[in-house]
């Protein structure tokens, strides 16, 4: 899945980029939210020798946008896209694909307004899922609006909130008034129902808003890429704005979630830098196993070079390195197993083909080549194998 990802990221032309597991606690505090789960629950804080207040990275948007501006990049202007894959850390309780401490894939490009940049993202983001061998999974879209449009939302669903204060769960109170946005992201089977007629900010959208969320329909739908409108997706963190997706997967059970996104064009600006629209997704790489299908094929070596006597076991060795060398996965025999017990672990690693050298082999210069599925087997010399294995006839 990494290489998928990797491949796919250059395609696309984003570059690989690496922050610390650990930054300061404040610059996640400030950017996904005091009230946010990640902030009052999961993350992991701790003081430094200098009294310092750290935390281990719980996402990875905020620290690739520090990065962004510590090393000056919003003064080279232009368009910025960067991938990672790390480590994220949040104290939560452990459950189906997602772990105290997992792997994040996530791309971020800072400097674009464009509606066109945010199909982007979730067309990398659905070639991922779909080139890891993916197939069910749905998309879910949104607009959240900016700020321009979102106060009169804010009035409207504070007085809604006000009418079923008394059937929501102590954090959606808490919530009311620092985000009252957040309430909707609530995962509480009650507190959904209360909140089922609750005003929709997509029918606050502002002018520009509410074009920017149609340009975005017409190109995933010139994609090819089926969606659903979710008036309630908000997302967990509070730096979002206008677009916001999530792609699941129903294999998952209730925790579905696979990968989600959106935009966040003023958290540069809350960092301290100049306004600055950017939009990106993070996808969790054990969620993603979880649900892809396994990949022998592409995992096992493609030959075996098994030796039939000790008197060979070097001329294998040497064989399988020169296989390697011309871009072939080559495996051999290290605990001077017999013959049939050689084959007999080719064809536990999957292997596509096994290499025999025997006395005759040695003797002759061509090597026997079997292929592991038909059981057929031809003589051929080391160049005439490297051409079989690349460009299997059968």
């Amino acid at each position: 899945m990494e290489r998928t990802f990797r491949r796919l990221c250059a395609l696309y032309g984003y570059r690989e980029i690496r922050t610390p597991a650990f930054e300061q606690a404040d610059l996640f505090v400030r950017t996904t939210g005091p009230t946010t789960d990640i902030v009052t629950k999961e993350m992991y804080v701790f003081q430094d020798r200098g009294g310092r207040q750290l935390a281990l990275r719980p996402e990875g948007t905020p620290p690739v946008v520090r990065a962004y501006l510590q090393h000056g990049l919003f003064g080279k202007g232009g368009l910025w896209k960067f991938y990672y894959i790390g480590p994220i850390f949040r104290y939560e309780r452990p459950q189906a694909g997602r772990y105290r401490q997992h792997t994040q894939l996530g791309v971020e490009a800072i400097g674009s307004p464009s509606p066109r940049l945010d199909v982007e993202v979730i067309d990398l983001n659905l070639a991922l899922l779909s080139q890891s061998g993916l197939q069910d999974i749905s998309l879910e879209i949104n607009s959240i609006g900016c700020p321009e449009c979102r106060p009169s939302h804010r009035v409207a669903l504070l007085d809604y909130i006000r009418t079923v204060e008394d059937q929501l769960c102590a954090d959606c109170l808490s919530r009311i008034e620092a985000n009252p946005l957040r309430v909707l992201d609530c995962k509480q089977q009650s507190c959904r129902d209360a909140l089922s007629a609750a005003p929709e900010m997509l029918s606050f959208l502002c002018e520009e808003c509410g074009a920017h969320f149609e340009a975005l329909q017409n190109g995933l739908s010139e994609l090819g890429h089926p969606y659903q409108v979710q008036p309630r997706l908000v997302r967990g963190l509070d730096y979002y704005t206008r677009t916001v997706f999530e792609v699941s997967s129903p294999s998952l059970g209730a925790q579905k979630q696979l990968s989600g996104g959106g935009r966040y064009d003023r958290l540069v600006e809350d960092i301290g830098g100049p306004p600055t629209p950017a939009v990106g997704f993070g996808a969790g790489l054990e969620r993603m196993a979880l649900v892809s299908p396994a990949s022998a094929d592409e995992q096992a070596p493609r030959v075996f070079v098994a030796a039939a006597a000790d008197g060979q076991r070097n001329a294998a060795f040497l064989t399988a390195a020169q296989l390697r060398k011309r871009g072939i996965a080559a495996e051999t025999d290290y605990l001077d197993r017999n013959l049939a017990n050689q084959l007999k672990q080719a064809s536990k690693l999957g292997c596509s083909f096994a290499l025999l050298i025997g006395e005759e082999e040695m003797a002759s210069g061509l090597l026997t080549l079997r292929n592991m599925k038909t059981g057929d087997q031809s003589r051929l010399s080391f160049d005439g194998i490297v051409e079989e294995v690349l460009n299997p006839k059968s």
